[in-house]
């Protein structure tokens, strides 16, 4: 006999014996309530009631089946032991109905009080596969009072946070945010008394041995029947793997940026060089008019650094935001390809009304106004415009105040089905001359400073072009993070 064959039989075995013994339970029913009503002189005057409360015991815990079982068990003892004469299966016609009666009546309790038996246990695997959910999930998962205290803690909590459930229950909430970051979980405790939920939003959050992870939080109420709010739910996702990968993206179109201005740049540095090779040679044979030539020479190697500075700009960055005038880096930007725009006769106007300043990293702002003009410049043959705007103005959707800063150009345009997907990674319309993350990564420069990037384009009739509006508010807080 084959292990299979074995198992088969031992499995059948052990259906026949539950079921005998879920149907000798029946029975046992049967006769504990024979027993109470011949011993108790106070029920001996309501066999029906006992022999139905058997019936709905059985049908609670053993099953309908047995239940089914039990009912006619009890209809035969009624028969035999309660109902006159006794000790015989001769029913009157009173008897009969009263039979008949509990019968009916102990089939549809037993039914009723299986299928709640059934919704229970229903409910209570439900219950217990979300609690097993969460237990087990990779995101950290906790709940809160609405004062802050935390009330449970999961396993994902546990490896994000490195505070074990013991550690962290009856704790503050509190303890998890940097001190930069308190002001944020009043503002989340305060939308949560609310009623309000906390969309995902991306933040840092402090690990037991003080370092800081940037992670997704979602906050919502928690309530109870009466839909009061007893406290909250979070959940937290870490995000450190994403964010390395896009830093590591980012930083690969920075260089490549750079590499673009290469040739632009050998371009400018070349004309004050040969200047100074000039200057040098007129000072060492014109002695009375060297110091002349030296000062032209000095300005002209100023001119030099002062080139490299900005060449320098789109690779490397100070390590805190500071406050710069966008109209002065648009300026850079436009000097540094000067000389392509010149060969392509292309005509640039600029167009700067009182703009202020905005706090961010300059070297980004940088990379993200050159993306813009490349593209302008590439998308237009010789002889074409480009216009260049900054100006104070409002964010449409929620009224901030800011700086919005406008590249136009009469080019090719941008069809309109590849208008949607331009800011998608690794999605170009240039083939082999594209790396299709120029874009993509001005977008996430635009967000991490708070803003917003807008681009509107026409491909088909006589006046086509593209429009990009890149708004920056003034004042808004840049984090590492956002």
């Amino acid at each position: 006999m084959s292990e299979l064959d074995a198992n088969q039989e031992r499995l059948t075995a052990t259906k026949r014996y539950t079921t005998a013994m879920r149907y000798g339970g029946a029975a046992l029913a049967v006769w504990l309530a024979l027993s109470v009503w011949s011993l108790s002189p106070v029920l001996n005057r309501h066999p029906l009631a006992l022999l139905l409360a058997a019936v709905l015991l059985t049908a609670r815990f053993l099953g309908f089946g047995p239940a089914l079982f039990c009912s006619f068990l009890s209809a035969a003892c009624l028969d035999f032991f309660v109902f006159v004469p006794r000790f015989s299966f001769s029913l009157r016609s009173e008897d009969m109905e009263s039979l008949g009666v509990f019968l009916a009546i102990s089939v549809f309790a037993g039914s009723m009080a299986r299928q709640k038996s059934r919704a229970e246990l229903r409910a209570e695997r439900t219950t217990y596969e979300m609690a097993s959910i969460v237990e087990y999930s990779d995101d950290a998962i906790f709940s809160k009072r609405p004062d802050g205290t935390i009330t449970s803690w999961n396993r994902g909590a546990e490896r994000l946070y490195g505070y074990s459930s013991q550690e962290a229950v009856g704790a503050s909430v509190y303890r998890l945010a940097p001190l930069e970051r308190r002001e944020e979980v009043d503002r989340i405790m305060q939308a949560i008394k609310a009623g309000d939920r906390v969309e995902p939003y991306q933040t840092e959050r402090l690990r037991k041995d003080g370092t800081l992870v940037p992670v997704v939080l979602t906050v919502s109420p928690l309530r109870n029947a009466r839909r009061e709010i007893v406290g909250a739910s979070a959940i937290t996702r870490d995000i450190s793997a994403q964010k390395q990968s896009e830093e590591a993206v980012r930083r690969s179109e920075k260089l490549a940026t750079a590499g673009r201005l290469a040739a632009s740049i050998a371009h400018e540095i070349n004309n004050p060089l040969e200047a100074v090779i000039n200057l040098l040679y007129l000072a060492r044979h014109d002695s009375a008019n060297a110091h002349q030539y030296l000062t032209m020479a000095e300005q002209e190697v100023g001119r030099i650094a002062r080139l490299a500075q900005q060449t320098l700009g789109f690779v490397r960055d100070t390590g805190s935001p500071g406050w710069m005038d966008p109209a002065v880096i648009v300026d850079e930007i436009l000097q540094l390809y000067s000389r392509k725009l010149e060969s392509r006769k292309i005509q640039v106007t600029r167009r700067y009304r009182h703009s202020g300043q905005i706090s961010g990293y300059s070297g980004e702002l940088r990379q993200l106004l050159a993306n813009l003009m490349v593209n302008a410049v590439d998308a237009m043959e010789d002889g074409g415009s480009l216009q260049v705007r900054v100006a104070g103005g409002r964010q449409w959707s929620d009224g901030r105040e800011g700086i919005r800063i406008t590249v136009a150009d009469n080019g090719s345009g941008i069809a309109r089905e590849n208008l949607r997907r331009i800011f998608e990674p690794f999605y170009t319309t240039k083939k082999d001359t594209g790396t299709g993350l120029g874009l993509w990564v001005s977008r996430g420069i635009v967000q991490k400073h708070g803003g917003s990037i807008r681009v509107r384009s026409r491909a088909e009739g006589r006046a086509t072009g593209t429009v990009f509006s890149v708004f920056m508010p003034q004042g808004f807080e840049v984090s590492q993070v956002a």
